[in-house]
């Protein structure tokens, strides 16, 4: 396999590159931080205009129809620069869903409207307990005549104050639900919802990186067959949580690589003792460190990736690419601290929106702790 870029992929690199550098700065990222919508909607255009929400959703539905490598060129280049808003929500949580479960129907009812930008989309799948289980879907799809009333409880849904349509992952059988049930992974099904239903309540959560993140109330929501995207749906949550997970790796990626930059050229520029920090030992161990776990991480990323993209299924990859990532961003972002000393501690210095991010992209999607359980039960213990 050859992880070398195409040229279309150089091209998307460096467009995206150049496009967040002059429309992104980090002076909007901090006044996106601090708002309640958490994204521009100017900025939103501009990015519909370049096509990247229609990315990867096929030709035949006003898509370009790119491949998922493609994707993860360019979501590494948003988390280089820090791009906030509901992007990932909309592209990896609601437009793959639809591509891979959604009837001919809903793609052509869909999938065109978030190409063109009209539809922001998000997923519902996680509950109190916050475990990315089949075991941990409580909430309840009970069919009434032609219909299905769905209740329960959605924790951490991003974008979901800002979104058009959710997907809600719920339960259908109404016997027992959870670890008491022998197979937890039937009677699973995904339903698009509009946020703006009858019964759907959105609450705005305060997190630790001030991206936004909702609980949604489902109190007697009542949606027809129409809204129904898969009934056997937890192998196709699995496969978009596998999805997502490389897709916030190549984003935390992208992270790191821009706080290893920030350092070097900080070691390069600030001197102590009539010389460049940079020329001291402990400085030089630390810049080493950061190289290799990221470039470490990028091999099993986009491996995994590369895969994924051929169609082969790679869960124990995936689990080691993302619970790598999580680890190593986080360690370069407290090397990058260290490099730059007190400065970099002010809340004003940039590393702060990297080091945030690193700490809640650990968490989401599963932490390292998760993926090494689940590495293990693919290694049969």
């Amino acid at each position: 396999m050859d992880f070398e870029l195409t040229e279309e992929q150089k091209i998307i690199r460096e467009s995206a590159r150049e496009f967040l550098l002059n429309e992104c700065p980090k002076e909007l990222v901090r006044e996106l931080d601090e708002s309640d919508e958490g994204y521009s909607p100017d900025l939103w255009k501009k990015m519909t205009e370049l096509g990247w929400m229609g990315l990867v959703i096929p030709e035949e539905y006003g898509g370009s129809g790119a491949s998922f490598i493609d994707l993860m060129v360019l979501l590494e280049e948003m988390g280089y620069n820090i791009c906030p808003g509901p992007f990932f929500s909309t592209v990896i949580l609601g437009s793959l869903p639809i591509v891979e479960a959604g009837s001919e129907q809903q793609k052509r009812a869909y999938l065109p409207r978030i190409a063109q930008g009209e539809l922001k989309v998000t997923m519902a799948l996680t509950e109190p307990s916050a475990i990315y289980e089949a075991s941990a879907i409580r909430t309840s799809a009970r069919p009434d005549g032609n219909d299905y009333v769905i209740s329960g409880t959605k924790l951490f849904v991003p974008d979901a104050h800002i979104a058009d349509y959710i997907i809600c992952v719920a339960r259908t059988d109404n016997g027992s639900a959870g670890q008491d049930r022998p197979s937890p992974e039937k009677d699973i099904a995904l339903f698009l919802i509009e946020r703006s239903a009858p019964g759907v309540k959105t609450t705005l959560l305060k997190t630790l990186s001030r991206e936004k993140q909702c609980e949604v109330l489902f109190e007697d929501v009542r949606v027809s067959q129409d809204s129904l995207l898969e009934m056997r749906g937890w192998q196709v949550v699995q496969d978009i949580l596998d999805r997502a997970s490389l897709a916030l790796g190549a984003e935390m990626l992208g992270g790191a690589k821009a706080v290893m930059d920030m350092a070097l050229q900080y070691a390069h520029d600030r001197s102590q003792f009539n010389r460049p920090i940079g020329s001291f030992q402990a400085v030089q161990q630390h810049l080493a460190n950061m190289w290799a776990d990221i470039y470490g991480t990028q091999y099993l990323i986009y491996k995994s990736a590369w895969n994924i993209a051929a169609g082969k299924p790679v869960p124990r990859e995936v689990a080691m690419a993302k619970a790598r990532i999580g680890q190593a961003y986080r360690r370069v972002t407290i090397l990058g601290h260290q490099i730059f000393g007190g400065i970099g501690f002010t809340m004003e210095h940039d590393m702060h929106l990297y080091h945030r991010r690193s700490l809640t992209g650990d968490l989401l999607y599963g932490d390292s702790d998760f993926q090494h359980e689940r590495i293990a039960r693919e290694l049969g213990l």
